[in-house]
């Protein structure tokens, strides 16, 4: 089983499914499906089975995603990925870091579903066009449209500036530090005037349905969960590829990813739905 194509490039298939979905659990379901339809493929006629099973994932996640984005429709509140445990090793690919990032599949969500494809196979895994046609069956000029749509849609939603890992570590542990404390003032100093926070409870648990915007705004409320919780954790984890915290309210979980511009935070990307929660304890293989 370990030389089986399938076997040997799941950590890619893996990665380029989950960038299309935003949900490692629809990310394995996509898997399962096309190891059944590799399993009853022509091995022998397959000259190149890593952009064979590329192209194969890509069909099945395309189907799903459009499934998917048609129930999103009916979402309780703000969706936001799926959060995975990543080691520290993911964030030295720095464009695979960005490309799984909490911000970028946020981004990645306001694409069309066949747009979501081609940005991810092109920009992220840098697939020839040719190659991209044959995985979302368009004309390899229609491709080059897409992607050219798909790049300037993300540019205008991304993130304006890349920092290091090290003043993203510097500020998420000043965030959790201040969220521990429940310090409006250490709050208030950590974040941008204009951050916005997003929360995602799934209807399963509370959080704001929508987002929230300014300091004056966030700080306070953020710092009103120290006094009506009983215990309240927040440390530091690595998910998605960059520093991050996860944080316990009574025992309730959260995920909390930040996006950091010119040493503050923007935006507060709060998980809590406990189903996407599920594999905080068990680290993901995301390569490219």
């Amino acid at each position: 089983m370990s030389d089986d194509p399938f076997v040997t490039h799941r950590g890619l298939l893996f990665t380029v499914v989950y960038e299309m979905l935003g949900s490692a659990a629809d990310a394995e379901d996509v898997l399962q499906e096309s190891w059944l339809r590799w399993a009853d493929a022509d091995h022998a006629r397959v000259r190149d089975p890593r952009a064979y099973l590329v192209r194969l994932v890509t069909r099945q996640a395309l189907n799903r995603l459009r499934t998917l984005s048609r129930s999103r429709e009916d979402y309780v509140g703000e969706w936001l990925p799926e959060p995975l445990l990543t080691s520290p090793d993911v964030a030295e690919d720095i464009e695979l870091a960005d490309s799984v990032s909490v911000a970028m599949l946020t981004v990645l969500e306001t694409l069309a579903p066949t747009e979501r494809a081609v940005f991810v196979l092109r920009e992220v895994f840098a697939m020839p066009y040719g190659e991209i046609a044959g995985a979302v069956g368009k004309s390899p000029a229609a491709v080059r449209q897409i992607a050219r749509r798909a790049r300037e849609h993300v540019a205008a939603r991304r993130p304006r500036v890349r920092v290091s890992r090290s003043e993203q570590r510097a500020v998420v542990d000043r965030f959790l530090a201040a969220l521990r404390t429940g310090h409006l003032q250490e709050l208030m100093e950590v974040m941008a005037p204009d951050v916005v926070m997003i929360a995602d409870g799934g209807g399963l648990v509370a959080a704001a349905l929508t987002p929230i915007h300014g300091a004056d705004a966030v700080a306070p409320l953020l710092a009103r969960a120290h006094r009506v919780v009983t215990a309240l954790d927040a440390r530091p984890v690595w998910l998605n590829g960059a520093p991050a915290g996860r944080v316990a309210f009574d025992g309730e979980p959260a995920a909390v990813s930040l996006v950091v511009e010119h040493g503050r935070v923007t935006r507060i990307y709060v998980v809590r739905n406990p189903r996407k929660l599920t594999r905080l304890d068990e680290l993901a293989e995301l390569t490219r």
